[in-house]
C-alpha cells in the first residue's frame, strides 16, 4: 500500500475524476489507515511504499506492478500524469530483494487490468492496458491469459468490474454490463457459478474489492453484494473509502497483492 500523503484530484483521466470536487486530505488519510489496520487485524502483513510528491494517484498501489509466484511485471502507464509511478514501484521491489523483475515493453497498469486465479490470468483491455501486454504477461508469468474487453468508460480497469473471491477455487464476481458480448460469453463459460453484480453495486465500486478467500473487503455502499457473499461462505467487510471514489478507486485500487513463489511439494516416498 502507498499512503495518500499527496493524494488530490488535480486532473481527469477517467469519468469519476472532477478537479472541481476537492479531496479532504485528512479524511482520505483516515480512510486509508482504517483499510490498512483492517488488513492487519485479519492477520495480513502490509508493506508500505513511500508516496512521492507530484504523484497524486500513487496511492492506488495496485496499478504499479503485478506479482505472481514472486515474479514482478512492472507497469507502463497509459497517461503521462502517472508515468513516474512505475520506476518508483520497481525500485521498491529491487530494494526488497525480488530477483525476477521485468520492465514492460507494452502499456499495462498492473493489477488494475490483471486478476489472478489458480487457472488463469484475467487481463483487461479497452481503455488502459494494451492487448500486447497480455502476450507479454503470458510469456513472463507462464500462465494462460484470458483477454477481456471493457466497454464502459466508468469501468476503465478490470478491477472496477471484476474481483477474484477465491483464487484457489477460481471463484470470481463481476458486472456483466462492463464487458463486450464476447467477453461476457467467455466469462460465463469459464466461471458459470460467478456472482453477478448489479449495476448499482458496480457503480458503488463493489467490484473494486479484495478477498483473502474468506474475508471480502469492499466499499460500504455496495450493500447488495453482502448477502450473496455470505450465502457463498464469505465474510464481507464493509469499509468507507469515499474520498478515493472521487478518483475512480476503492479497496482494490489501494492494494497490490504480493504473491510469493509457492515452494514445490516434497516428493512422496515410494510405498515399499
Amino acid at each position: 500500500m502507498c499512503p495518500p500523503a499527496h493524494y488530490r484530484v488535480t486532473y481527469s483521466i477517467n469519468p469519476w475524476m472532477d478537479p472541481r470536487k476537492p479531496v479532504d486530505p485528512a479524511l482520505a488519510m483516515f480512510q486509508w489507515e482504517d483499510l490498512r489496520e483492517r488488513y492487519r487485524g485479519l492477520g495480513h502483513t502490509v508493506e508500505v511504499l513511500d508516496a512521492l510528491p507530484g504523484l497524486p494517484d500513487m496511492v492506488f498501489a495496485a496499478n504499479g506492478a503485478t506479482v505472481v509466484d514472486g515474479r514482478v511485471l512492472g507497469a507502463r502507464f497509459a497517461n503521462p500524469e502517472r508515468t513516474a509511478e512505475a520506476p518508483a514501484h520497481l525500485a521498491w521491489f529491487r530494494a526488497h530483494g525480488y530477483p525476477d523483475i521485468r520492465e514492460p515493453e507494452h502499456v499495462n497498469e498492473g493489477e488494475g487490468d490483471f486478476a489472478v486465479t489458480s487457472s488463469w490470468l484475467l487481463a483487461g483491455q479497452g481503455f488502459r492496458s494494451s492487448p500486447l501486454a497480455h502476450d507479454e504477461a503470458q510469456e513472463f508469468f507462464r500462465r494462460p491469459v484470458i483477454s477481456l474487453e471493457l466497454t464502459d468508460p466508468r469501468y476503465y480497469h478490470l478491477d472496477t468490474a471484476l474481483a477474484v473471491l477465491d483464487d484457489d477455487a477460481d471463484e470470481i464476481m463481476y458486472y456483466p454490463g462492463a464487458f463486450t458480448p464476447g467477453s461476457r460469453a467467455v466469462l460465463a463459460r469459464l466461471f458459470p457459478d460467478a456472482l453477478l453484480a448489479t449495476a448499482e453495486d458496480a457503480a458503488a465500486f463493489g467490484l473494486n474489492a479484495v478477498s483473502d478467500g474468506r474475508n471480502v473487503l469492499l466499499p460500504r455502499a455496495a450493500k447488495g453484494l453482502r448477502g450473496p457473499l455470505r450465502r457463498r461462505g464469505f465474510a464481507p467487510v464493509a469499509v468507507d473509502l469515499s474520498e478515493f471514489h472521487k478518483a475512480g478507486g476503492s479497496v482494490k485500487c489501494c492494494t497490490m497483492e504480493l504473491r510469493p513463489q509457492v515452494p514445490p511439494a516434497p516428493p512422496v516416498p515410494p510405498v515399499p
